[in-house]
């Protein structure tokens, strides 16, 4: 039987951005995490320059690159990581969607993705395009349900998913409960960690605090420093599943550009511009928290991310994405596209100026 690819999750989303179109100045689009705030300076000046352009860039990632992603682990996480044990990526979603088929060709007898039920849809996809199983794991009180995993499951996994904090719900994860669960069953943990600079209970956390044996731990510049549009990210960890993947991605021809390899190395050796951001997405994150409280929807504060994760008796997702949609002109998705256990909430990505956020409030709070 031949694959035919399903809708892509964002262009089911047109019924909704209609309902929005009605206000004056058009829909306020939250349903997809793009950045709309502007990269560190520094970074598209070190962009400008074009460093390497004329040569194939190296696949694994510049020396400059690995260094700057391993000591910015160091500051952020107080983990000590070898360069060598560090890679580039073409952003985190080209790893998440090509990392099952590597892992197959090392282990082909085993078959199946793990991964949280509700969850960034590209994890599913990753095994589905490698003709592997995709399983999704539950989710109880924000962490994976591991004692839930069928033992047949657990001898065929090659990987297990993880992602803290979560997109969608906001969730922090038992990060040391995962890597010891794997080691257990000797399955991989793959930690997703995009969202780690935006933690709000509490410091940032990485898996890789809990050892690098078994386990990746997958960054990316996107949302971090707002440069989204690169397409660049690194992995680290487990030393011989870096090499392995190392090289097998070169034979494929996986190259982050050599100008975007430079900016990124700039854009990890400075916080303090994660710092201005932190502040803009926890003043967004509370203000739309707020407004959508005042509309009878339930919208806590996430413990990280810039999301939120909300709901109202009586509505599932869709009906409430329409209902917010109608009154504020916010788009938001409908938490079905993170999986049928996400079907009664929707996703608000704080991710529009604080203008735009600031009116779809004052509709709100009006209502």
């Amino acid at each position: 039987m031949s694959f035919t690819p399903p809708p892509y999750p964002y262009e089911r989303l047109d019924v909704i951005r209609k309902l929005a179109s009605v206000h004056d100045g058009g829909p306020i689009e939250c349903s997809i995490g793009t950045p709309i705030d502007a990269p560190p300076e520094a970074v598209l000046q070190e962009l400008a320059k074009g460093t390497g352009a004329r040569g194939y860039p190296t696949s694994q990632g510049s020396s400059d690159l690995r260094d700057a992603a391993a000591g910015w682990m160091q500051r952020r996480f107080g983990v000590t990581i070898s360069s060598n044990d560090v890679a580039a990526c073409i952003g985190t979603k080209e790893f998440v969607a090509t990392l099952a088929g590597y892992l197959h060709l090392r282990t082909p007898a085993r078959d199946t993705v793990l991964y949280p039920a509700i969850s960034y849809p590209t994890y599913a996809m990753g095994a589905t395009l490698a003709g592997l199983r995709p399983v999704p794991v539950k989710v109880r009180d924000g962490h994976l349900d591991l004692a839930s995993i069928d033992p047949d499951d657990v001898a065929r996994a090659l990987v297990l998913w993880g992602n803290s904090p979560s997109n969608p719900t906001g969730y922090l994860d038992d990060l040391e409960g995962i890597a010891a669960w794997g080691r257990q069953h000797r399955v991989l943990v793959a930690s997703d960690e995009c969202y780690a600079e935006f933690t709000w209970a509490g410091r940032p956390r990485s898996i890789l605090e809990h050892g690098s044996d078994g386990v990746l731990a997958v960054h990316s510049c996107s949302k971090r420093s707002n440069l989204a549009g690169l397409r660049a990210g690194f992995y680290a960890g487990d030393e011989e599943l870096v090499g392995f993947l190392k090289l097998v991605r070169q034979h494929a021809g996986f190259m982050v550009p050599a100008p975007v390899q430079a900016a990124v190395a700039v854009a990890y050796n400075d916080d303090e511009h994660v710092n201005v951001q932190r502040e803009r997405y926890r003043r967004r994150l509370v203000l739309m928290s707020g407004a959508l409280r005042d509309f009878g929807v339930d919208a806590p504060m996430p413990e990280g991310s810039f999301y939120l994760w909300c709901s109202k008796e009586g509505l599932d997702g869709w009906a409430l994405a329409s209902e917010i949609a109608e009154r504020s002109a916010l788009v938001v998705s409908p938490g079905e596209l993170y999986g049928e256990d996400g079907r009664d909430f929707v996703r608000l990505a704080v991710v529009q100026s604080d203008e735009r956020l600031e009116l779809a409030a004052s509709r709100l709070r009006g209502a």
